[in-house]
């Protein structure tokens, strides 16, 4: 392919990227000025739930169907679904047709957020790609966290619509380029096998109840929607084992790369974006800080991962990714420990550079494992497995969120009642909301409960945080060589090691 096209189908595919990584928090600053206009206040929680919901569930959907009908077919039914949802939530005039219109969106930022780093490891080499990957990776990290940011801004001096509609335009250029500029055939050749219907609904089902479960913890139906979950997957596992051409590359598991990279990817997201959705919460509610310096606060995150996505990916052709990755997990480690000793007197300044090491963290090893499973696998099970990698991750943060926030939920009742205040008469829909800023209102002691019931979660995370460094150790030891030279089977995989 040209290299003016493969430069237009980059500029494409990162644009779309980013759009589709953004929705997922963009949104959190806008909700309060959309419940005061459209009302809904009790399904206000379902508006990030559904995009979660619909856009966890079909990641390794899409990436089957792209490995079976070809990248750009797939990733033009993908953008089309998420453009026809922001149009619609940027149309609605009430809370159920947002509701509905996000659940549309996440179809479709479902497809493009694998689709990204699938068709990257479609049409660069590994020399090309230890450049270029890295760089999606910080694309795809500083959208998702930069999103309340650019949320309020749209908010404050334009309107929550334009939250939505900003897509539009964005996003008919990305698909453009890609439609323009994509030439040849990527469909494979031959008989093509049928498509795992089965395994896609058992999927669906499980991963949706899963996460439902997940998100009602405390409610009595939590558990069981949970164990629903469990067996659905387990019988999920039983068909995919016996699927000529599974959704879910089960089978890849054998091979000890794909499983350890996809280990990280729970563990890490557990940490990572379950611990970090409740930092602007510590910032507000026990620092004290306002809603724009709670946001500052990420914004080291942000830049070490890029500046680590980028050099750590060019690295990887003389160092090899077990290295990359347990010096990046390293560093997320020492993060994760101090952000264990947050307190009321901690700084600022000290909160900040424990996420500039964890985000470096991110930096280092995402695009280690990426590349790495990237560049072994068989070229017709590249779709699946770069969406199933990506999957582990989004369905770790998931499950980090909904248990840390179950956690910190009990601790705080236990130290509030500690230091003499009711919980019963306190308002903790205030300080465990999306939008927590009360607690500094509640006085002194309010926000010293807060702050060790916040320890003792951050304590949790870095539990997780220290087994997924463990995984990192159980890679191969792979050679840049051998990275390239991309074994055929399994069996060479783990003759590999």
């Amino acid at each position: 392919m040209a290299q003016r096209r493969v430069v237009l189908i980059t500029l494409g595919v990162m644009m779309s990227l980013f759009l589709a990584s953004m929705e997922s928090t963009v949104i959190a600053t806008a909700m309060p000025t959309i419940v005061a206009e459209l009302g809904g206040l009790e399904r206000y929680s379902w508006v990030f739930a559904i995009y979660m919901l619909t856009s966890t569930t079909v990641g390794p959907i899409f990436g089957k169907l792209s490995d079976l009908y070809g990248r750009r077919p797939v990733y033009m039914v993908a953008i089309g679904l998420f453009l026809v949802g922001s149009l619609l939530c940027g149309l609605a005039l009430s809370m159920s047709q947002l509701i509905a219109a996000r659940a549309v969106q996440g179809l479709g930022a479902g497809g493009l957020l694998p689709l990204a780093f699938i068709i990257v490891g479609d049409i660069f080499s590994l020399e090309q790609r230890t450049r270029v990957q890295g760089l999606f990776s910080g694309v795809w990290g500083v959208s998702s966290v930069a999103g309340p940011l650019i949320g309020g801004f749209l908010v404050d001096h334009v309107s929550w619509h334009w939250v939505f509609l900003i897509n539009i335009p964005a996003g008919l250029l990305a698909g453009a380029l890609v439609w323009v500029a994509w030439r040849g055939q990527d469909v494979p050749q031959g008989a093509r096998p049928a498509v795992d219907y089965a395994g896609a609904v058992l999927l669906s089902v499980g991963v949706v109840a899963l996460l439902l479960g997940l998100q009602n913890l405390r409610a009595p139906g939590g558990l069981a929607l949970v164990g629903f979950a469990v067996a659905t997957l387990a019988i999920l596992i039983w068909v995919e084992l016996r699927a000529p051409s599974p959704i879910l590359p089960v089978r890849l598991f054998r091979w000890r790369m794909f499983a350890v990279a996809c280990a990280h990817g729970v563990l890490a997201g557990w940490v990572l974006f379950g611990g970090m959705s409740y930092v602007p919460l510590f910032v507000q509610g026990v620092l004290g800080k306002s809603a724009t310096e709670a946001g500052s606060t990420l914004t080291p995150m942000l830049l070490s991962w890029v500046v680590t996505s980028i050099v750590a990916s060019r690295m990887l052709l003389r160092v090899s990714f077990r290295s990359l990755a347990i010096a990046g997990m390293s560093a997320f480690v020492i993060g994760a420990a101090l952000m264990a000793r947050v307190r009321p007197a901690m700084s600022q300044a000290e909160l900040m550079f424990a996420l500039a090491l964890m985000g470096g963290g991110m930096g280092c090893s995402i695009p280690a494992f990426l590349i790495a499973v990237q560049s072994s696998v068989q070229k017709a099970d590249l779709g699946a497995a770069t969406a199933t990698l990506q999957f582990s991750r989004t369905i770790g943060g998931t499950f980090g969120v909904a248990v840390l926030g179950a956690l910190l939920g009990a601790q705080l009742v236990a130290a509030l009642v500690e230091v003499g205040l009711d919980p019963a008469a306190v308002p903790l829909d205030t300080l465990l909301g999306e939008h927590a800023t009360g607690a500094s209102a509640l006085g002194v002691q309010a926000r010293a409960a807060l702050a060790t019931a916040m320890a003792a979660m951050f304590r949790t995370t870095l539990v997780v945080a220290v087994l997924a460094w463990g995984v990192t150790f159980l890679a191969p030891r792979t050679s840049p060589s051998q990275l390239g030279a991309g074994p055929e089977t399994p069996d060479d995989v783990v003759a590999a090691r």
